[in-house]
């Protein structure tokens, strides 16, 4: 008798019953399919999937139970105490077979092809789970029963990323609750009834014209092919099978790619503590931009003579008229030398160095360390600065740390969820299923922001609040739950400080007042106010719709307010979290990659931080915080005189050249340097401008880890080599550091990760000791804070006090601060920028990937339909957005969920760079730039990009490199 040996197992009340003779023990409510499935027992099922609420409709799984009369499917039947249950029956085993025959008898001689791990096992694997089961259990389809196959259904191939071949659909219903209950998108249904009964999208539209986000789920749960992922047709044996984490937004999905033939054919969720098995279209569907024929492959040294300007990113000019190729060697000592010698001239502050958030902690942390011990400065930061600066401030300054209170599928024990500034099924697309899933087991869910999204259709209240109104109204909850006597006394006398502060600040801020400005009725914002204060627990997401202001710092503190005077914190389905964008910009600021704070959040002025830093890497550092991002790009015009004038730069992996703010002065910036070094994977518009261009590694291209938003350190693992003379990046900045003078000695067949990491562990005892290189190559990912190799990190903190120096949390008071550009007669609109679902940051992975381009392949702007009838246009036609600082020519697209008087534009297209017009204007405390909010005035007509597409028009034109 097997027994369980997990602990947690262990705590369920366990019964026993008899399988085939043999008594084995289930948990008390596990189904009879669950149990003998893991005491090693195998019974044929199809329309079962593990993690999918049962169904019971293919009758695969019967068994024969001793009294019933009829058999039973064992994946909806329970094991009781004492039941004896027959699996391998002579009654039930005939059924089994026939479910099979019958099934099979239906299948197309000719399908799509399903994986086979073998050619023996593909060779027999036509249909999936269907053929795989009907080879164990011996079954031929007789020829009578072929002779009744149903009528031939056609295929339907609209998606550009999906196939549709319906012959092979058995009406499993594995498809529609992938789509209805686990993604929540509700677009597969089953309609008609009996012999007429069918699979449909939608009002039966097909799939390509359907409201389908492409996530994919419905093709992972396909156990015939009926369902298909387009790669995937055809042989299906692949090489090798790798498993790594989705290299996009900050969830940190577990995924698997598939090779064949050094080709990642296809990309599988994986049972992930951030994902359980779930992907977005991004994750699933987006991966191919690694073998885009643009990719970079040798060094590359700009030509003598050709200069450097702003007319280069105008997508007219190939790169090869800009650059030569080079030796490594050459490149590098070009590149390294340069830097070294304008440090030896002019001084340690005429350097500066931009990282990423989307490589790996490991270079995070030894790119930051290079800035520090090489170049002389603090001058090293990356794209938090333009996400979640704000946010991290608040949350320092308030709770004492940056990183989140809860994970995001915590929301499982949410009462309400408080969504703020953020657009999830875009943004964060499968964070939104839980937050969908929680919807429909009876969660509350707010949604608060300008813009009415997707996520609207789950919640109880949508408070579509005025842009840039976010203080009033948040004041305007904080002031009625104090008023009405709602606040947590015990929590606030215990474990909060400067209450009484707030108490007195909020007084001119009753709803009442703050109605007319914030757009949301009084009685609105009190009902909500009560609801958030009186229920179970509480979570606050939000995103960058909060940080981007100048008053984003004073956003967050609301927020730090609200969760604080009603004690929702520091328990299950309670806290704060900012929904981080990229796949590591946690990570890479934990790691250090910020100006002012070494790794762990240790600040540069720290004398006693500044003096163990120190002494760890053995050299003297800058005592003095170094320039932001838009801070450096105004350093970088500066006047020769000043002595911090930044002449030379090292960017890795970044692209400010498209994610700034107000891009014709950054551009002009980044073509002014004396040296620029930039290491990517594409030709960029920042490589474009730059003097030598270094080919790096694609994140399947390497190994490492990353920490996402829920503060889980996962192990990304190489799935395939970089192309030609692609280096990978950790390599590169280890030369880089040679050019500097720097003596390190990171040894290793992984280009030394592993021992970049056992020293950023050491450098970040405080958070993450407990998380040893070997122990995450075994489990994968680690949550932390972890401290030991015990320890099994802690999802939830703040549970018992704050990280601050006296366990308290520091309530801020905040006032309302106007945007710094208000709309006015001449502009009278609002420009909100921001991502959308097929594509990422500046583009230039996402708009690589065919199937993201295929399905979103032009720039837009998102208009009210009142604004388009009265401006003339409709959707589809051209029009011009202009700002005090630039202008583009843009397609409008019809969407009444934002509001009249405001505009949305994603900011991943080069031909209309949303950039172009936003506005430089900083928060003084996190130092981000305002992106959510400037004034523009709208015209018909324009000269909009024709681009269908990053083809050969994108900047740098359509070389390919000479080796691929």
């Amino acid at each position: 008798m097997n027994a369980p040996t997990n602990p947690k197992e262990l705590e369920l009340q366990t019964v026993e019953f008899k399988l085939d003779g043999k008594t084995i023990v289930s948990y008390e409510g596990e189904t009879i399919l669950k149990a003998a499935k893991r005491h090693g027992i195998d019974i044929p099922h199809l329309c079962f999937k593990d993690g999918y609420r049962p169904d019971g409709n293919c009758r695969a799984c019967v068994v024969e139970i001793n009294g019933e009369r009829t058999l039973a499917p064992s994946c909806c039947r329970s094991a009781t105490p004492g039941m004896e249950v027959k699996a391998n029956s002579e009654r039930a085993v005939k059924s089994q077979k026939l479910v099979l025959e019958m099934l099979l008898s239906d299948m197309p001689d000719e399908g799509f092809k399903w994986v086979g791990d073998s050619k023996e096992e593909e060779q027999n694997n036509q249909h999936g789970e269907l053929s795989t089961w009907a080879a164990r259990m011996d079954v031929t389809v007789r020829p009578e029963l072929k002779a009744l196959r149903r009528e031939k259904v056609a295929n339907d191939i609209s998606h550009p990323a999906m196939a549709v071949n319906l012959d092979a659909c058995i009406q499993c219903n594995r498809c529609v609750r992938a789509c209805r209950e686990e993604q929540v998108n509700d677009v597969i249904g089953y309609a008609m009834r009996g012999a007429h009964s069918e699979i449909v999208f939608d009002l039966n539209d097909p799939m390509g014209e359907s409201t389908c986000v492409a996530c994919g789920e419905c093709v992972q749960a396909c156990p015939t092919g009926a369902l298909m992922p387009k790669g995937l047709i055809g042989s299906q044996t692949v090489d090798r099978k790798v498993d790594s984490v989705c290299p996009f937004c900050g969830v940190g999905c577990q995924i698997t790619y598939n090779v064949k033939d050094e080709k990642i054919v296809s990309v599988e969720g994986r049972d992930g503590p951030a994902n359980h098995n779930r992907l977005c279209v991004k994750g699933r569907f987006g991966m191919d931009y690694i073998h885009n024929p643009q990719r970079l492959t040798k060094p590359l040294i700009r030509k003598p003579g050709v200069p450097k300007d702003e007319s280069m990113l105008e997508g007219k000019q190939d790169w090869s008229d800009i650059f030569r190729e080079a030796t490594w060697e050459e490149a590098l000592d070009f590149a390294g030398g340069k830097l070294k010698a304008l440090k030896d001239q002019y001084g340690n502050k005429v350097l500066a160095g931009f990282g990423s958030a989307k490589g790996s902690n490991e270079e995070a942390y030894l790119f930051q360390k290079l800035v520090r011990t090489g170049f002389g400065s603090n001058n090293v930061d990356h794209c938090t600065r333009l996400c979640h600066a704000s946010s991290v401030a608040a949350l320092l300054e308030g709770v004492g740390s940056g990183a989140v209170s809860n994970q995001v599928n915590d929301v499982e024990h949410s009462s309400l969820i408080f969504l703020i500034g953020s657009n999830p099924t875009a943004n964060h697309p499968v964070a939104a299923t839980w937050f969908k899933n929680a919807a429909k087991r009876g969660a509350k869910i707010v949604l608060c922001d300008p813009r009415k999204t997707e996520i609207s259709k789950h919640a109880w209240r949508t408070m579509q609040f005025k842009p840039d109104t976010d203080v009033a109204m948040l004041n305007a909850m904080i002031y009625t739950i104090i008023e009405e006597g709602l606040a947590d006394k015990d929590f606030i006398a215990n474990r909060s400080n400067n209450f009484e502060a707030l108490k007195e600040n909020i007084k001119g801020y009753s709803p009442e007042a703050m109605a007319p400005i914030c757009g949301i009725p009084a009685e609105t914002l009190r009902e909500v106010a009560r609801e958030f204060a009186t229920t179970k627990s509480a979570m606050i997401l939000w995103g960058m719709g909060v940080s981007q202001h100048v008053h984003g710092t004073d956003n967050a503190r609301c927020l730090i307010a609200l969760v604080s005077i009603t004690g929702q914190i520091g328990k299950p389905g309670s806290g704060l979290h900012p929904l981080r964008g990229q796949n590591n910009v946690q990570g890479a600021s934990d790691a250090g990659l910020i100006p002012m704070m070494f790794p762990n959040y240790q600040r540069v002025d720290n004398p006693e931080a500044h003096a163990w830093f120190e002494k760890f890497w053995d050299t003297p550092l800058d005592k003095k915080p170094g320039y932001t991002v838009v801070e450096i790009m105004h350093k970088i015009t500066a006047p020769d005189s000043d002595p911090d004038k930044i002449r030379g730069m090292y960017v890795e992996g970044e692209n400010p050249a498209m994610s700034d703010p107000d891009l014709n002065h950054a551009r002009h910036a980044l073509a002014s340097l004396e040296h620029l070094v930039v290491q990517d994977i594409f030709m960029t518009e920042t490589a474009l401008l730059a003097d030598v261009v270094l080919p790096a590694s694609a994140w399947p291209e390497k190994v490492g880890t990353a920490s996402n938003t829920d503060r889980m350190v996962q192990m990304g693992k190489k799935a395939i080599n970089p192309p030609g003379d692609a280096k990978a990046d950790l390599w590169i900045i280890q030369e880089i550091a040679k050019r500097m003078g720097l003596n390190w000695n990171y040894q290793g067949s992984d280009d030394g990760v592993a021992a970049v990491y056992d020293e950023m562990r050491q450098a970040m005892h405080a958070a993450i000791n407990g998380i040893t290189w070997e122990r995450l190559e075994k489990e994968s990912s680690v949550t932390y804070p972890c401290l030991s190799a015990e320890d099994p990190g802690r999802p939830i903190v703040f549970d018992d006090s704050f990280d601050t120096p006296d366990g308290k949390v520091k309530l801020v008071p905040a006032d309302i601060i106007p945007a710094n550009e208000r709309p006015d007669a001449e502009y009278p609109f609002v420009l909100i920028t921001g991502r959308q679902l097929e594509h990422w940051h500046t583009g230039s992975m996402t708009r690589r990937a065919t199937v993201l381009d295929a399905i979103e392949p032009m720039a837009t702007v998102s208009m009210h339909g009142e604004d388009m009838t009265q401006l003339g246009v409709t959707a589809g036609d051209v029009i011009t957005v202009q700002s005090r600082r630039g202008e583009v020519g843009i397609h409008v697209r019809r969407d009444d969920g934002t509001p009249r008087g405001v505009i949305f534009i994603p900011f991943a297209y080069y031909e209309a760079a949303a950039n172009l017009i936003t506005n430089s204007a900083l928060d003084p405390f996190g130092k981000i730039p305002e992106f959510k909010y400037c004034a523009v005035k709208l015209a018909k007509g324009g000269d909009a990009a024709k681009i269908m597409g990053y083809g050969t028009n994108a900047p740098g034109g359509s070389k390919v490199m000479s080796n691929v």
